[in-house]
């Protein structure tokens, strides 16, 4: 079994330079968190973009797109800025025979306090679990369909939401 992480950037990968909150979006967080860690599974970690999902267009949710239809492995892991996650996870739920997570991280993977090996410890678990084929964004615990749930920012969660 392989795995393929498509990065796009976000808060997991962000650098911060000085108290005043200067970042840039640095290598993917993915690499240091899968480096770190005794995995028993092949991967491949493709880098497409560093980008704040704020800034992310709708030619850069192809992008990401286009990386997994191009991508030989079935079994993709995203990670992903939590702003626009959800929107990016609802473009690629229609394609066909790849099983995609979606996650990213509150927190840069470089803080200590980050969510973001939890996150993608989790992101794994759900990729390899009996979900069907199609997209799902794996946070706060969680597994949501694209189109059941948002961004608590208050309370720096994802939730589902029951009814549209």
């Amino acid at each position: 079994m392989k795995i393929r992480f498509v990065t796009a950037g976000g808060t997991i990968d962000k650098v911060y330079f000085d108290q005043l909150s200067q970042y840039q979006v640095g290598p993917p967080g993915v690499e240091r968190i899968l480096k770190d860690l005794p995995v028993a599974f092949e991967y491949e970690i493709e880098s497409i973009m560093r980008k704040d999902s704020l800034d992310m267009t709708e030619a850069d949710r192809d992008a990401v797109a286009a990386a997994v239809e191009r991508a030989p492995e079935s079994l993709i892991v995203i990670t992903h800025g939590t702003d626009t996650m959800i929107e990016t996870a609802k473009r690629l739920a229609e394609i066909p025979g790849k099983r995609i997570v979606l996650t990213g991280a509150m927190q840069p993977a470089g803080f200590r306090n980050s969510d973001a090996v939890f996150n993608v410890g989790f992101a794994l678990g759900v990729l390899q679990s009996a979900l069907e084929s199609g997209a799902w964004i794996a946070m706060s615990g969680q597994v949501f369909e694209p189109n059941r749930v948002r961004k608590n920012r208050d309370r720096g969660v994802f939730e589902r939401i029951d009814s549209l």
